[in-house]
């Protein structure tokens, strides 16, 4: 690919000025209208490079497949990337701004010059010092997550369009919305994709290659008062709000949360706090890589807040858990041939493939356990949700040469 003018770049730096923030609290599909627009333009642009079944659904998937060129039996293989960024920081009107040739100084981003970006505080840009690197500007983030991983797959698709010689399978492009706020998979056709086999776009520095998550749970603990006016409470308001400060002061400080675990170490994080005097709900998600040891974060956290309840007699408390979503390497395995595929990919763009547990789950983890085995394979994003976010455009070409393998490693194997 060496003679090849990628335009993964010049891609990624469009999709990033499309606002497309994805919202928690909307129980619309997608849950925002604006996704949609991205959608619209990636379906053209797939329509134009010649994919002719590129479209987009009413829940603003975008569907497109490349063709085979090859009369072997090959597994049909999907790549897939969301189109939606993170609600943790504002992604209206992103201006991306290309840094050539970074010489390795302190990155000052023009709109606030209170936003710097330097090798201190992420090491991994003196890796990039020579290369092109993108950031915002500084009052948004930049949406790398997941838009390298969407203009990686758009321009595999162009150079394979481009290069009816690289032998290959049917191939399969999806991207999703929603992703950010837990529903990327949520109104997916699989009869439409029809794919044996799948890949995210979703992670981060060159050589990794990830193909396990957090297991996750979400919980609630509702918290119901005794209401009183306050002229005549005495011996008869029981305060729900500040038995919820109890409980959340009751949570261990020294471990049990993200902000004192890393590597392969599990939390319970409250997220959210919605009530009044009367009744109060708590929201946390529970992770943790073993997924049987949920259950046991899970009783730990009730048996706090009922410790906090037994102190106030008169009040009541309701403890709810669901699933979130799972650890894929249970999934993937059993499938070995989908990891061994990937590292020779790797291999041959001059990689060496470093695997890593992702403390987050991707639309991978969901995939694998609709039949979908899907492991995460790195775009170059960095400080991601964040006005700090950059990606480096060596990374984003490498991960495009990684594509391009890949499929030719399906075929070779089939």
């Amino acid at each position: 690919m060496q003679q090849y003018n990628f335009t993964v770049a010049e891609r990624f730096m469009r999709y990033v000025q499309v606002d497309t923030q994805s919202d928690p609290q909307s129980t619309a599909y997608p849950t925002t209208e604006k996704q949609r627009n991205l959608s619209t333009i990636l379906a053209k642009e797939l329509l134009a490079i010649g994919l002719n079944d590129a479209h987009t659904d009413e829940y603003g998937y975008v569907y497109a497949t490349i063709p085979a060129n090859t009369e072997k039996i090959v597994p049909v293989i999907c790549f897939c990337s969301h189109i939606d960024t993170a609600p943790d920081c504002s992604g209206t009107n992103v201006k991306p701004i290309m840094h050539k040739q970074y010489k390795g100084d302190e990155i000052v981003l023009p709109d606030d010059p209170l936003q710097v970006i330097s090798a201190k505080d992420y090491p991994y840009l003196k890796k990039h010092i020579g290369n092109d690197i993108i950031t915002a500007s500084g009052l948004t983030l930049l949406g790398s997550d997941d838009k390298s991983g969407v203009a990686i797959i758009m321009d595999m698709a162009n150079y394979l369009l481009q290069h009816p010689e690289v032998k290959h399978g049917i191939i399969k492009v999806l991207f999703t919305p929603d992703e950010e706020v837990g529903k990327g998979t949520a109104k997916l056709d699989h009869e439409k994709l029809n794919a044996d086999f799948a890949y995210t776009l979703d992670g981060g520095e060159a050589g990794t290659f990830e193909d396990e998550t957090f297991s996750a749970d979400g919980a609630r603990i509702t918290v119901h008062g005794v209401i009183a006016h306050p002229g005549y409470a005495k011996d008869k308001l029981v305060n729900a709000l500040k038995i919820t400060g109890e409980i959340l002061a009751a949570l261990p400080t020294g471990e049990f949360s993200p902000e004192t675990t890393n590597a392969r170490e599990g939390f319970v994080h409250p997220v959210a706090v919605n009530g009044i005097a009367e009744k109060v709900t708590i929201e946390f998600i529970i992770r943790d890589f073993v997924t049987v040891n949920l259950e046991k974060h899970e009783a730990r956290l009730k048996a706090i807040a009922e410790t906090v309840l037994h102190r106030h007699p008169k009040a009541t408390m309701q403890f709810e858990v669901w699933e979130q979503y799972r650890n894929m390497k249970e999934i993937l395995d059993q499938h070995p041939q989908v990891i061994a595929n990937a590292a020779e990919a790797y291999k041959r763009a001059g990689l060496e493939v470093r695997n890593e547990p992702i403390r987050g789950g991707t639309d991978g983890s969901r995939l694998s356990f609709m039949g979908l085995p899907c492991p995460n394979i790195f775009t170059g994003m960095q400080a991601i949700h964040s006005k700090h976010e950059w990606v480096g455009v060596k990374d984003m070409e490498k991960a495009v040469e990684v594509l391009v393998n890949l499929v030719q490693v399906w075929e070779e194997n089939s």
